[in-house]
């Protein structure tokens, strides 16, 4: 068994979201390839999209991937967490990265919320995706499960990049880790609503 193996083993079962490629439904399953051939897009709808950056997390690993949060990373998602609870009570939709500090981060966000509709794990926030393709991905996952609260947990410099690939004004902004960007979509505009960090959450007026 690989480190990364059983540092997932440690994460309660039902936040071990599979990571084939294929989105999974009440009654089977439809490939990832179906899923664009399927979505109806409603010019009309809004949605809330909460863009979050994985808790501080050790250097000390075989890889990348299976680095893991430090005492430090999780208590600020958990002051995150906490922060956005006064706001948000519940997630239609919550993507996540494959990565280890990833869903140990969603494993603390998750205390605070109720169980989100529908969760995944998605390749496409790993940290070298390309952004355009990550928010093809995450709209037409939007417009299938017409969520209209989404979290997505991932790493920089995609996160980045995919706050300009939605706002193609706004220069793709620095994320601390365990932030927080709010991005509101209604109708065929986007706007960011606002960029919190651990050490800025509640202070703005």
């Amino acid at each position: 068994m690989s480190f990364m193996q059983e540092q997932l083993m440690t994460l309660p079962k039902r936040l071990l979201i599979p990571a084939e490629s294929c989105i999974f439904r009440y009654h089977g399953y439809m490939p990832k390839a179906s899923l664009y051939n399927n979505v109806k897009w409603d010019l009309h709808s809004s949605m809330q999209l909460y863009l979050m950056r994985h808790g501080e997390a050790n250097h000390q690993a075989h890889s990348d991937q299976e680095r893991t949060l430090t005492d430090v990373g999780r208590f600020q998602t958990v002051m995150m967490s906490q922060w956005l609870s006064t706001s948000v009570k519940h997630f239609d939709l919550v993507l996540v990265s494959p990565y280890v500090r990833a869903q140990q981060t969603w494993q603390e966000v998750s205390q605070y919320f109720t169980e989100p509709s529908q969760w995944h794990v998605l390749d496409e926030l790993t940290p070298l995706n390309h952004a355009s393709d990550t928010m093809d991905v995450i709209l037409a996952y939007a417009e299938f499960y017409q969520a209209e609260n989404v979290l997505v947990i991932a790493h920089m410099p995609l996160l980045g990049y995919l706050v300009n690939a939605f706002l193609p004004d706004v220069e793709p902004p620095l994320f601390s880790t365990s932030g927080i960007v709010l991005i509101e979509k209604n109708s065929l505009n986007h706007s960011l609503v606002w960029h919190e960090s651990p050490f800025s959450c509640g202070k703005a007026s």
